[in-house]
């Protein structure tokens, strides 16, 4: 941020499974205001990234290799809620589906991007949302510690 000015480049919101309207309705207002294009990525918990392959060829590969309609369920139903919301994907917004642990899929992508900023949900309240953290981790706590482009951390919880 030389010069004290914003980076430009487009916005990068990483959405959940059951994705906050809250959260998404502040990342378009700040995609908006910065006048940047808003990209709403989801990680797809039901694969995995092949890490061992050169950067420039990485592929995924599913958990559950039969190919099937259960295969799009998790990215095809939170699209559908982004659309919901945000109406169809086009020159506003667009939606991406990551594969890998989900930090570093979403800072590859900031990165890939040469996004301005990168967005997330907070930690959700509650002893499964704690355990879970305990076992996973915190997303936002890691992109916050990793990532050299801001990260703003929105409370998931909708109003």
């Amino acid at each position: 941020m030389a010069g004290g000015e914003w980076p430009a480049g487009p916005v990068v919101l990483g959405v959940a499974w059951e994705p906050s309207g809250h959260v998404i309705r502040a990342g378009t207002s700040l995609a908006a205001r910065l006048g940047a294009h808003l990209i709403c990525a989801f990680v797809d918990p039901a694969s995995y990234l092949t890490e061992w392959e050169p950067a420039d060829s990485r592929t995924s590969s599913s958990l559950d290799p039969a190919v099937s309609s259960e295969t799009d369920f998790p990215s095809g139903r939170v699209r559908e809620g982004l659309q919901a919301i945000l109406g169809p994907p086009g020159e506003d917004w667009s939606f991406r589906v990551l594969n890998g642990a989900v930090a570093p899929a979403l800072g590859r992508l900031a990165e890939s991007t040469d996004a301005s900023v990168l967005i997330v949900g907070g930690d959700r309240p509650g002893r499964l949302a704690a355990m879970e953290r305990m076992l996973e981790g915190s997303v936002s706590a890691e992109l916050a510690s990793l990532q050299s482009r801001p990260v703003l951390v929105i409370p998931a919880l909708d109003p």
